[in-house]
């Protein structure tokens, strides 16, 4: 797969059903909203770098439970199997709570994240306490208890004075990090360390050969007394259960790693400093600290985690030219880490405010034009939204409103687009030859003559209707023009042969006045992804 690092903005469950293949990312890390029911600003910076006074609310981490819930609900319980079981088990044990509502959100974005992993993939799904063991319900049904990795805790922030308050709990100072592999046996793991400490050194590295190297003597007797299998057999006069078989103790006894410290003894290991690769990195972090108010890091977003987390789950459980996913990328912590450790990677966000953070973070660190160079995919979600895509990026507009009346993008770029935007496909009989209506987008100003200009166009182009797309309301002359290029008619029904659609109508979500089309499943998807940021990664081919 020819992987181009990719932001996404809009729902991350539609995103990753339409645009993120099957068994093609090896890093899952996702933060999603915590359920901690607050609402969250997002400080901007200006364009010269610094930072704007201005709040704007990012998103809201607060969810109900109400009718989207419910059918979230009963869509996840629908497929039958083990997350259908759990969900109807934690519905008995919660009730329609909100907490239920946040599940039911996060249930089918699991699936669809497990998906998308390859079998030596692994996903860490940040979280805090209040719904940590309800998540790792879902990810043991989704992944299976068996490949459960690791639940790492990081401790993000110090001690709080939190009694003075009034709390009678012990203070909360830690987020969870809940680890899977697709496949645990073959998920791809390279254990990171950190140095030994001076005073660590100082007092078990005493000891110096000939040379002047630094050593231990270490432990060569098997932990448990052999209960993990290993061999009992007497070696220099003492029989235990050794860490190693007898063929290998005798070879390091004759390369002078093994010291008896005096007759009967038992031996020791000689084990030089520097060849020590530090202290293996366990599940508690407590060496990365916050972002805090100063960080040259900091970007001013709420939920933001320190680079240093990312950098070291990515180089865990990654290499150079592998693909990172963040379904709930934020101000893009971890697309910064991939980027900057020769990861490819996939960024999704649902809110535009974000996108902007993490195109002006990269193009401040990495140089690189996102602005002037690439789109976007975005999804509007009511009026407002359409009339600020089309405003910012009037080519990804007109794709987003083709393909929400069912259509595939003409996708021009360069040169005159002869009146087409896009093409719907239909049949009047299911043999019959395949007919195509002609989508005309308009997001400007709007008068009859484009009536006028798409009759034209469906005439040249031989097509049996044309629709008209546009953002604003159309004249009362403009809807006379259209009902007077008559009808077409069909075995399905008689249609319009010219027809005006708006943005208001795609959102009613009432039926459109148009034959059953002709979908072309992953065609639709295939013409799709070029509207994303694909952002070049230098030295990566």
């Amino acid at each position: 797969m020819d992987v181009q690092s990719t932001l996404f903005c809009g729902d991350n469950l539609e995103i990753l059903r339409e645009y993120i293949p099957s068994d093609s990312v090896n890093l899952v890390y996702l933060d999603p909203p915590f359920k901690s029911d607050q609402n969250y600003n997002l400080l901007f910076r200006e364009k010269d770098g610094s930072r704007s006074t201005s709040q704007i609310l990012a998103f809201e981490d607060t969810w109900e439970w109400n009718q989207e819930s419910q059918k979230n609900f009963l869509a996840v319980i629908a497929e039958e199997g083990k997350l259908s079981e759990a969900m109807t088990e934690l519905r008995t044990l919660l009730g329609e709570t909100d907490m239920l509502a946040y599940l039911a959100m996060m249930a089918p974005r699991l699936v669809e994240l497990r998906r998308v992993l390859k079998e030596t993939g692994s996903l860490y799904l940040h979280c805090d306490p209040t719904a940590s063991h309800y998540l790792k319900i879902l990810l043991d049904a989704i992944f299976e208890p068996i490949n459960f990795q690791n639940e790492i805790i990081w401790k993000r922030t110090t001690t709080k004075n939190d009694y003075a308050q009034g709390a009678t709990n012990w203070p909360r100072v830690h987020d969870v990090l809940l680890c899977y592999g697709k496949c645990a046996p073959s998920a791809y793991f390279k254990q990171p360390f950190v140095p030994l400490e001076d005073k660590y050194i100082k007092s078990h590295y005493a000891l110096a050969d000939e040379n002047g190297r630094h050593f231990q003597l270490d432990n060569l007797t098997a932990p448990r007394a052999g209960s993990r299998g290993h061999p009992q057999y007497e070696f220099m006069g003492v029989t235990r259960y050794w860490r190693y078989n007898k063929e290998k103790m005798v070879r390091l006894l004759a390369e002078g790693r093994i010291v008896q410290p005096r007759v009967g003894a038992v031996p020791r290991y000689k084990r030089y400093l520097d060849e020590t690769k530090g202290v293996a990195i366990s599940d508690m972090w407590w060496d990365i600290p916050p972002v805090n108010s100063q960080a040259e890091e900091r970007e001013g977003y709420p939920t933001q985690k320190p680079q240093a987390l990312l950098e070291r789950i990515i180089a865990a459980n990654s290499n150079p030219g592998d693909v990172i996913l963040d379904p709930f990328c934020g101000c893009g912590t971890a697309i910064e880490a991939a980027q900057k450790l020769g990861r490819c990677w996939f960024g999704i966000d649902i809110t535009r405010l974000a996108i902007k953070v993490v195109r002006d973070r990269l193009t401040r660190k990495f140089g690189t034009e996102i602005d002037k160079a690439y789109a976007r995919i975005y999804e509007p979600r009511d009026q407002s939204g359409a009339e600020a895509l089309a405003a910012e990026d009037p080519h990804q507009f007109q794709d987003w409103f083709v393909k929400k009346l069912g259509g595939v993008s003409a996708h021009h770029r360069r040169g005159a687009d002869r009146g087409v935007d896009g093409r719907l496909y239909f049949k009047d009989e299911p043999t019959g030859p395949l007919r195509q209506i002609i989508v005309s987008v308009k997001s400007g100003h709007i008068t009859p003559a484009f009536v006028r200009e798409l009759q034209g166009t469906a005439h040249r182009e031989r097509a049996a209707m044309g629709v008209l797309a546009v953002l604003r309301t159309p004249t009362k002359a403009m809807l006379r023009d259209s009902a007077s290029c008559g009808v077409y008619c069909g075995l399905t029904g008689t249609y319009p042969k010219t027809q005006i659609i708006t943005v208001q109508q795609i959102f009613s979500k009432h039926p459109l006045n148009l034959p059953p089309l002709q979908h072309f499943g992953d065609r639709r998807a295939a013409t799709a992804v070029p509207t994303a940021v694909q952002i070049p990664l230098p030295g990566i081919a």
